[in-house]
């Protein structure tokens, strides 16, 4: 049974034209329950906004020492980025520091969303690479793990002790057996938890820092490097790097496909985790921004926030139309 709630609006005039329903929840240290919205227990696949979770084995093996990665790489682990030049540049001369070169990836190639990148591309007459994805920072983090264990080259089967590392690293923040794995856009293993679990894990990242073992050490630093490189996690124009500048590196936030939102606030020592059942990346935007403002680590004034929450929809010719906006349900649920 379908247990989402309404959480995002979009209004035209005096029509509400379209309603985005979802699940979205809150948790504490403890991985308790303090706010949430829909059914928590609701298992999705988490997409690219558990790439944290997929990169703390790069760090709690020694493999991100050994190497002496820098806290850009570090980010790059957690990216979905624009295939910008500062993204590229930086995914290539890891491959160099690990005497590899972009065949030895397994993502695939990709379009950059950045446009001068995309634009540059079409001038010189050359096709997208592998280091083109936007997944190709979590998969320069694949191969540094893998070559530091002398594992083979197929690092995103299900079997490869790479992919076998991430998913002990999923479970234990989780707090849960994943029933499972899809492939993801890049290729690699996605496992599936539910909506709490996926927020317990955001959480467990939140409270790191209070403990002493080498996997939460390892998770501090993770989301230190995010909320130090928000230009590097996604992009110019791109909520994760935006929100994640108006709240000035306080908090992390990461985005996944088909409409999944992740956070995690050190500072209040909470996870959050939302899925918009039907996709919609602009849903899954507007509900995030609306979740941070209430949690009081937003503005819900400042420019950045109102490109998602109460954002004005202009026409072509530039005219006001219409709103998207959270609904009450959510604005008031804290």
């Amino acid at each position: 049974m379908d247990r989402s709630v309404p959480l995002v609006e979009i209004w035209r005039g005096e029509l509400l034209e379209s309603l985005h329903r979802g699940h979205a929840v809150v948790c504490d240290g403890r991985g308790d329950i303090v706010a949430s919205w829909g059914d928590p227990e609701t298992v999705i696949y988490p997409r690219s906004s558990a790439k944290m979770i997929q990169g703390l084995p790069l760090l709690s093996s020694g493999a991100a020492d050994r190497y002496g990665l820098n806290t850009e790489q570090l980010a790059l682990a957690c990216a979905s980025h624009n295939g910008a030049a500062i993204h590229t540049d930086r995914v290539s001369a890891w491959l160099d520091q690990l005497g590899l070169g972009e065949s030895d990836f397994r993502c695939g190639p990709q379009e950059p969303a950045d446009i001068p990148a995309r634009n540059g591309l079409i001038l010189a007459g050359e096709e997208p690479c592998q280091i083109h994805n936007n997944c190709s920072g979590k998969h320069c983090g694949f191969l540094t793990l893998a070559q530091y264990m002398g594992a083979g080259p197929e690092y995103v089967e299900i079997d490869h002790p790479v992919q076998q590392a991430a998913l002990a690293a999923f479970e234990e923040t989780t707090g849960e057996s994943s029933p499972g794995y899809g492939i993801d856009g890049c290729s690699a293993p996605n496992f599936a938890t539910s909506l709490h679990g996926l927020a317990r894990s955001m959480a467990w990242f939140a409270t790191a820092s209070a403990r002493s073992d080498q996997q939460s050490q390892g998770a501090v630093r993770l989301v230190e490097a995010m909320m130090k490189h928000p230009d590097l996690v996604a992009g110019e124009g791109r909520a994760c790097t935006s929100l994640m500048r108006a709240m000035g590196g306080k908090v992390a936030i990461k985005t996944g496909a088909e409409a999944v939102f992740i956070a995690i606030l050190p500072e209040q020592q909470l996870g959050v985790a939302l899925k918009i059942t039907d996709g919609a990346t602009r849903a899954s935007e507007c509900a995030i921004a609306a979740i941070l403002v209430g949690l009081g680590v937003l503005d819900a004034d400042h420019p950045a926030t109102r490109s998602y929450l109460n954002a004005p929809i202009l026409n072509r010719r530039g005219i006001d139309t219409g709103v998207i906006r959270a609904t009450e349900a959510l604005t008031h649920g804290f």
